[in-house]
Order: structure tokens, then C-alpha cells, then sequence
């Protein structure tokens, strides 16, 4: 590939090759400011200021060359809308922008996600290692599907920092947490534990959906790769299901010889080396190339649409979810159907010092609770609350609220149910945009029949 094919395929990755809008992760911009325009600006066909819908399945070619010139990787471009589309472009650009990274792959869902982070990184036969402190989906993956794969997961509590630095040095390729952990509102040392990866010449993988990067941004802290499911807080309505990894662009894949796929010649592009080529665009080329090409789990457009919707919202939202997640954290912590509230914004809490560091615009609107009664008075808690929907999601602009030992962790033992903070006295809130007063109330009633 020539030098002016690599510049171009580099800069149409990094834009999404969608309007004039401000490009860079940074580039002196605020937050606000990026979550509005980050890779989108006027449409240039048609004036169009709102990113338009690209509801098309394939891209003509100009003639043969170009055809011919794309399939080879040589030039950047759109060919079929499972490898890329312009809308789903836009809004990767955006999260790349907003997370501070290079590139960013966006994904059918949070764990379609996930498993095209771990693609080009484990070859069959080999690890990773993975927090006890995860939403129970990701904990049943990683034990009970990628083991069809062929990969392993070994779970460790991060906290102990010798225990993470045992099973990295019996080969685990990657380490994968969560910055704030669902659904215990345990706060991840990320910068502890980047330090105990980069010394292992591992990947640290960090789900950043809990926090958005408006609450924590884990490139800054060292982690590598950062995961979302943008089902939640990005898109913020509970709209759609969607997915995204976003790479630092920072890790040396050819450094230690243990990411072929990313550092050898690909035989499906004529002994192409991703490193060699596209440089700190490797891994979100290969994902889109290979990941998206060969697992076929895309975004869809309309997807990709409202969810750049959310990003224009976030800072605004966040906010009030994190002061009405607070003021309820408090309120509960007096209440005396509640033995514990965990909410790492409360000067009880062992996290508070950890959430002071990575989390300084608010410690998050998800988090749980323990109701005097165990199971049966936790379930009755949520099947009696009225204005707290009672599903499985969070992040929603709705307040939400479940009983995950009966149901998002109930696939799990008793023991990694208690590890991942879900017991059976449990229960997960995720507090919306709602009057407070309200929520409490509503709280109050559902406490008071329990």
C-alpha cells in the first residue's frame, strides 16, 4: 500500500468520511461541544444539519479500480453496510471523540461488542482474565460461550492486586472490568491495573457503560480498550440496542509476538500485516475488515441515529441522573426497611475515595440496596413500585428498577451472585431524569409493603 493510500484510508477510518464537523478526540474542544459535533457537520449533498440515515444495504463502485482498490484495503470507502455505514460512521467517531481514542467499532449490541473486542486478540486455546464484579451477561459469556470458542476466562477479584498479577503471569492475554461495576457501584482502581497489564504485555479492556465517558474516561488511567453498550446511557431512551469498543490506538500489537492476528500477514488480504499497515488504526480497521466482515454483528442505522441523538444529551443527562441517584442513595441509607445502600457517592461507602479520582462529575445513577427480608422481600419491592419501571435495562431516562438474584444474575451460583454484588437481598436501581421527590415516594410505598 502506498503512503498516500495509508494517510487516506487513516483519515476516512478516523471521520467516517461524513460532513466538516470538528475531527479531533480533543483539539481544544470541550466536551459539550464534541458530544454535539464530533465527526458530523452539514450533509454535503444536501445541506442536511442532522446526520442523515443511510438505510441502504451496498455502495455503487466508481468502476472496476475502485471496486477493486477497496476490497484490498488500499482505499477507505463504504462496500456493504455489515462492514460499514456512513451513519454508523458518524456515530463511531463521535464515541471515539468523546472516550478520547483513535477509532471505534459500533456493534448490534454491548456484548456483540464484546466479542469483537476479544476477536483479534485470542486465538483458540488461550485467556483471559476477567472481574468477579460484572453484570451477570458478561459473566455467563465469558464462562458459558466463549468456551465454544475455545477461549478461557479465569475471574479474579481485582482488588487484590496480587491475585490479578498471578493470573496475568500464567498467560492471560487481556484483563477485562468495569469502571464502575454493575450492579454494586464498586469503583475499578483502573490505574492499578493498567500498570499491573503493561507490565504483562496485556490488553486491559475496560466497560465503560455505567460511567459514559463524561463521568471517566479510562484511556487517561492506561487501559487499552474501552467497551459500551450504547443501549444505555449514550442513547439515554431506552430506544435501542446497540454496541460499541473503542481502541487507544496506544498498545504495541507487534511488541511481544502474541497477537498474530494483528501483527501477522492476513492470508484473506494477500498477507496484509493490520499493524504494519494502518498503525494506531490497526485494531479498529481489523474490526471492521475481519470482525464485522466474519461475525456480521453491525449497528443498524436507525440505531446508530437515535443513539447520536443521546450523545447530544449526555453531559446534561448524566448530571441529573448522578444528583437524583445521590439524593435517593442518601434518603435509602435512613430508611429502616434498608440495611445497606452501596453507592460509592456516599462518605460510607469504601469506594468514595476511588470515585473521588475516576469519577469527579458524579458516581453514577446505577446502583443497590439490601432490603431487610432477603429474596422475597426485594422481589416484592419491585413488583410494587409504581412510578420505577420494573425491567431489565438501565441507563433509561425512566427511573428503572429489578431484583437481578431473580433475574439478570439469576443464571449464576449462589457464590458469583453474592461476588458480583447481586445477593438475595438485592436491588439494582437505575435512577432517572424524574422530580426526586417522586421517586422517593414511590420508593417509600414499595418499601413500607415489603
Amino acid at each position: 500500500m502506498s503512503e498516500e493510500a495509508k494517510q487516506e484510508a487513516g483519515s476516512e477510518a478516523d471521520t467516517g468520511g461524513d460532513g466538516d464537523g470538528p475531527r479531533e478526540s480533543g483539539g481544544g474542544l470541550g466536551f459539550e461541544t464534541r458530544m454535539i459535533h464530533a465527526g458530523a457537520g452539514p450533509d454535503p449533498v444536501t445541506g442536511s444539519r442532522q446526520t442523515p440515515i443511510h438505510q441502504t444495504s451496498a455502495y455503487a463502485f466508481h468502476d472496476a479500480d475502485h471496486a477493486a482498490s477497496l476490497f484490498n484495503l488500499q482505499t477507505f470507502g463504504f462496500i456493504y453496510s455489515r462492514l460499514g455505514n456512513p451513519t454508523v460512521a458518524t456515530l463511531e467517531e463521535r464515541i471515539a471523540s468523546l472516550e478520547g481514542g483513535r477509532g471505534a467499532t459500533c456493534a448490534a449490541s454491548g456484548h456483540a461488542a464484546q466479542v469483537l473486542a476479544f476477536f483479534p486478540l485470542l486465538e483458540a486455546g488461550e485467556r483471559f482474565a476477567a472481574s468477579n464484579r460484572l453484570y451477570g451477561g458478561s459473566v455467563t459469556q465469558f464462562s458459558r460461550t466463549f468456551p465454544k470458542f475455545d477461549w478461557r476466562c479465569d475471574f479474579v477479584d481485582t482488588e487484590d492486586l496480587s491475585a490479578v498479577e498471578a493470573v496475568l503471569a500464567q498467560g492471560a492475554k487481556a484483563l477485562f472490568v468495569e469502571s464502575l461495576a454493575n450492579p454494586g457501584g464498586v469503583v475499578t482502581d483502573l490505574e492499578a491495573l493498567a500498570g499491573l497489564t503493561r507490565a504483562a504485555g496485556a490488553v486491559l479492556i475496560v466497560d465503560n457503560t455505567l460511567a459514559t465517558p463524561w463521568l471517566c474516561r479510562p484511556f487517561e488511567w492506561g487501559a487499552d480498550l474501552v467497551v459500551h453498550s450504547a443501549t444505555k446511557f449514550l442513547s439515554g431512551t431506552g430506544t435501542v440496542i446497540g454496541g460499541a469498543v473503542v481502541d487507544s490506538g496506544r498498545f504495541d500489537w507487534t511488541a511481544s509476538g502474541r497477537f498474530p492476528g494483528l501483527s501477522e500477514p492476513e492470508p484473506a488480504y494477500h498477507g496484509l500485516k493490520f499493524s504494519e499497515t494502518f498503525g494506531d488504526l490497526a485494531f479498529t480497521v481489523h474490526s471492521h475488515a475481519v470482525g464485522l466482515r466474519d461475525l456480521g454483528a453491525s449497528m443498524a442505522p436507525m440505531n446508530a441515529f437515535l443513539t447520536l441523538l443521546g450523545t447530544e444529551t449526555l453531559a446534561l443527562r448524566m448530571e441529573r441522573h448522578c444528583r437524583n441517584a445521590q439524593v435517593v442513595a442518601e434518603w435509602l441509607t435512613e430508611h429502616p426497611k434498608v440495611e445497606w445502600v452501596s453507592h460509592a457517592g456516599l462518605p460510607t461507602s469504601p469506594y468514595r475515595e476511588l470515585a473521588e479520582k475516576y469519577l469527579p462529575n458524579g458516581a453514577g445513577a446505577v446502583f443497590t440496596f439490601g432490603v431487610r427480608g432477603g429474596y422475597d422481600a426485594g422481589v416484592k419491592v419491585v413488583e410494587t413500585c409504581e412510578l420505577f419501571s420494573h425491567l431489565a435495562n438501565i441507563g433509561d431516562a425512566r427511573s428503572l428498577i429489578i431484583h437481578p438474584a431473580s433475574t439478570t444474575h439469576r443464571q449464576l451460583s449462589d457464590e458469583q451472585r453474592v461476588a458480583a454484588g447481586a445477593g438475595p437481598e438485592v436491588v439494582r436501581l437505575s435512577i432517572g431524569l424524574e422530580t426526586v421527590d417522586d421517586l422517593i415516594r414511590d420508593l417509600d410505598r414499595a418499601l413500607a409493603a415489603a
